[in-house]
């Protein structure tokens, strides 16, 4: 390849970088940007996360679709199921923070650059360009250096004219904002790379590790949450009077693999327990079992499970047998932690109701039921990429105060027995103008 060609190569690919870092810097293109990452993650607070396949194909069946087009099956497929830890989501957030960076490079440097070169206006006509301008029939620099000092402007002055200005925070300002933008752009990047999302259904006194992962980052690490254990101490339900779920409650204690208790604290809807950067969310509770006695027998613990009342309410419901080989038995049913049963026999007949520690015969046996155990639903969610966010929201909002001090300039030359003098802000312009206003009548 000859000379010639490859300095025409590289001014092709010269032009061709610099029209694509004007397409990126664009402010056009980064509101398109944000407006999509707006409506994205509006999507995915409407749309539940990170559910099971049941859910989906339950609530956005095929017939009839919703919309006429949107089923399950195209949910799942564009990954509106886990919108923020899409390979587009997280793209479309790499290229916002990209046209950022351009546009802080590309025009907040330049101006602050810009904001601090020294420039003097040496001719009477330079002053015609400004906004705010006037000619004084008498020798006044010294009196409007005096002037613009108390008002807190930065002099400088060279021989018979003075450049002045103040508030240059301002154009930082802007820069500071997009600098805050990146880290919370950075640190929801790091949280979906590294973050986890859990559930768990733990019945009161047991104790657990975190295993039931629902979603995980690429870079997590699965290990460090499974160091400790959790025990659910104390499970309860609060109730209105009207019979209704108030608040529930889980004592729960952060214990090591000798069983030490490191932490502990009372759990309930928005207030969580953290630990070592995983927080527990009250989310959720059931019951998990009852205890039994029959006549004289050892008490033993059944299991219950929640039945399925398409969508009427919630009761759980167990088999209890009443004879040695099982052929006789009753259904135990509730709705709550309240501690009333209903009792029904084989043919689905209700037969009594009862409370814990009252017992009722049924089939020619004395059923006493002793205690009702409740578990607790647990959101388990880890996402290190928190402090990253708050520490970009920071920065956010004190560039946004700074941005909004005005940047002043003033211009004065002293020739020929006049004094020229004019000035410009980028806002606050009445504020400016009765400033140089004051200082011109105080000549």
């Amino acid at each position: 390849m000859s000379i010639s060609s490859s300095l025409s190569l590289s001014s092709q690919i010269g032009k061709f970088s610099r029209k694509l870092l004007a397409v990126v810097a664009d402010l056009r293109l980064a509101i398109i940007l944000l407006l999509a990452i707006a409506l994205f993650s509006i999507s995915g607070t409407v749309i539940e996360q990170n559910q099971g396949l049941s859910y989906y194909q339950e609530n956005y069946p095929e017939n009839p679709a919703l919309w006429g087009f949107f089923t399950w099956k195209l949910l799942l497929n564009l990954g509106f199921d886990h919108v923020y830890t899409t390979w587009w989501y997280v793209s479309i957030l790499v290229l916002f923070g990209t046209s950022l960076i351009a546009c802080t490079f590309r025009r907040q440097l330049p101006a602050l650059k810009a904001a601090k070169i020294w420039k003097y206006y040496r001719q009477p006509r330079e002053f015609n360009k400004l906004t705010l301008s006037a000619e004084l029939s008498v020798n006044g620099l010294t009196e409007i250096k005096e002037s613009l000092t108390k008002k807190g402007y930065k002099i400088n002055q060279d021989s018979n004219s003075l450049y002045a200005q103040k508030g240059i925070i301002g154009r930082v300002g802007p820069i500071i904002v997009h600098v805050g933008m990146i880290f919370i752009l950075l640190g929801a990047i790091w949280g979906a790379f590294t973050g986890f999302f859990a559930q768990e259904m733990i019945a009161e006194g047991q104790t657990f590790t975190i295993k039931n992962f629902i979603e995980a980052g690429a870079l997590t690490n699965l290990k460090k949450p499974q160091d400790f254990s959790v025990k659910v101490n104390d499970f309860r339900i609060d109730y209105t009077p009207q019979g209704a779920v108030d608040q529930f409650y889980s004592d729960l204690s952060i214990v090591d693999k000798e069983g030490k208790e490191l932490d502990k604290k009372t759990i309930f809807v928005n207030e969580p327990l953290r630990y070592k950067g995983v927080t527990f969310y009250q989310t959720s509770w059931g019951i998990s079992g009852v205890k039994v006695q029959l006549n004289n027998s050892p008490i033993f613990q059944l299991p219950m499970a929640e039945l399925d009342t398409k969508g009427t309410g919630r009761i759980w419901g167990t088999w209890i047998p009443t004879s040695p080989d099982m052929s006789n038995g009753v259904s135990l049913i509730t709705k709550d932690l309240q501690g009333t049963m209903f009792i029904y026999d084989m043919s689905g007949q209700l037969v009594g109701a009862t409370r814990p520690g009252m017992p009722v015969e049924v089939n020619g046996v004395n059923l006493k039921v002793l205690d009702l155990i409740g578990s607790t639903g647990l959101q388990i969610k880890a996402d290190p990429g928190v402090p990253i966010v708050y520490f970009g929201f920071a920065l956010l909002m004190v560039g946004v105060v700074m941005s909004y001090v005005s940047f002043s300039q003033v211009w004065v030359l002293e020739k020929d027995d006049s004094t020229f003098i004019g000035g410009k802000t980028n806002r606050a312009q009445v504020t400016f103008e009765r400033e140089i206003f004051t200082i011109i009548d105080s000549l």
